[in-house]
């Protein structure tokens, strides 16, 4: 009798026991932090600053937007290309969550932008209308994203022919990461240095004046890697303009407007990604971001 009453007693212990282990296995691991930690959003004077306490060099400064852009640019003088724009910040999360912002072009196109940050990525969100009765030249625009501090890389050099930072700075050719300096590296343009690559779908007559790649873009996504190559800075947009490797220490990935019809509106989304250096992970990740990418483009 005393056995079974010690039994009695100790197997509903056991199975207590055994019941609560397997609720704590069951329970899914935490993932892994982010590279940057939790980003925050600030922008100020036409600057966005993408900052976060792990953040390789501290912050992403992005120039948001340098320019929209005429078609026939390729050749041209820049300032016969640029449309002036004035921009206005709408609103700002006070956790530099999100931002809201307003560009109002000199030929009256309105383009309303809202930036949120989600784990791993700001999200950008545009739209942009042509109240007027005239169509809009706005064919392109500039956010020209800065990566000096991402990259530990100096801004001495950024004029030179193949600057410090771009070493650490890549596109994809044939669907393979490829790091620049890509061969052949075109050197004459109206204006020097610097490296445009052209997708099919956009004319050669309406690109950055800077030295054009005779190679094609696999896709939009470029970026580059920190000083540790631990973690990767990438951006892409669609529709897509261009990929441009730039003279103040900067990569781009330019957004397509394609100009805009009196009345019309278009939409414009894009993604800067701040992620581990898993290659295949990233393009996964742009793959479901950006699923047109992956189909053939009519020129």
């Amino acid at each position: 009798m005393a056995r079974r009453g010690v039994c009695s007693l100790v197997l509903p212990v056991l199975a207590a026991a055994v019941a609560v282990l397997g609720a704590v296995l069951a329970v899914p691991a935490a993932p892994p932090p982010e590279p940057g930690g939790r980003l925050k959003l600030a922008w100020d004077k036409n600057f966005l600053r993408i900052r976060g306490e792990t953040l390789p060099g501290g912050e992403i400064e992005v120039h948001y937007l340098e320019a929209y852009c005429r078609p026939g640019s390729t050749d041209r003088d820049w300032q016969q290309t640029v449309i002036g724009h004035e921009t206005e910040k709408v609103s700002a999360a006070p956790d530099g969550s999100v931002i809201k912002l307003k560009d109002r072009l000199r030929d009256g196109v309105i383009v309303e932008h809202t930036v949120s940050v989600a784990a791993g990525e700001v999200d950008f969100r545009l739209v942009a209308h042509n109240p007027t009765r005239e169509p809009s030249q706005a064919h392109w625009a500039q956010p020209c994203v800065r990566v000096d501090r991402f990259t530990g890389c100096p801004r001495d050099d950024a004029r030179a022919l193949v600057p410090a930072y771009a070493r650490r700075c890549f596109i994809f050719l044939n669907g393979e990461l490829t790091r620049l300096p890509t061969r052949p590296w075109a050197e004459q343009a109206r204006y020097t240095p610097g490296q445009v690559y052209r997708p099919g779908h956009v004319p050669r007559e309406d690109v950055n004046p800077r030295p054009v790649s005779p190679l094609t873009p696999s896709n939009g996504l470029t970026g580059c890697f920190s000083a540790d190559d631990k973690t990767i800075l990438a951006v892409a947009w669609e529709p897509y303009q261009e990929i441009f490797q730039g003279v103040v220490a900067c990569m781009h990935s330019d957004f397509r407007l394609g100009g805009l019809k009196p009345g019309e509106t278009k939409q414009v989304r894009g993604k800067l990604y701040v992620v581990p250096a898993d290659v295949p992970a990233l393009l996964r990740r742009y793959a479901r971001d950006f699923p047109e990418h992956a189909a053939p483009r009519a020129p």
